[in-house]
């Protein structure tokens, strides 16, 4: 099996930037496009939870498994 994370798809319903969501969450452009293209090994529930505060959703909005 293999986690997707569907964080440009999040971005793109909300019409926010990755510039926007940085600065709101307070992480840096290169690690939330490690995210968004799916190259992350790990993120941190804190960090999780910011990027959903900040975009409205629930964990299972930006992460889906194949």
């Amino acid at each position: 099996m293999k986690i997707i994370v569907n964080l440009d798809v999040m971005l793109a319903k909300r019409k926010m930037s990755v510039t926007e969501l940085s600065e709101a969450v307070g992480i840096t452009m290169a690690n939330i496009s490690i995210l968004k293209t799916g190259k992350a090994k790990a993120i941190r529930f804190s960090t999780l939870e910011k990027i959903c505060e900040v975009l409205e959703c629930k964990p299972g909005d930006i992460l889906d498994i194949e």
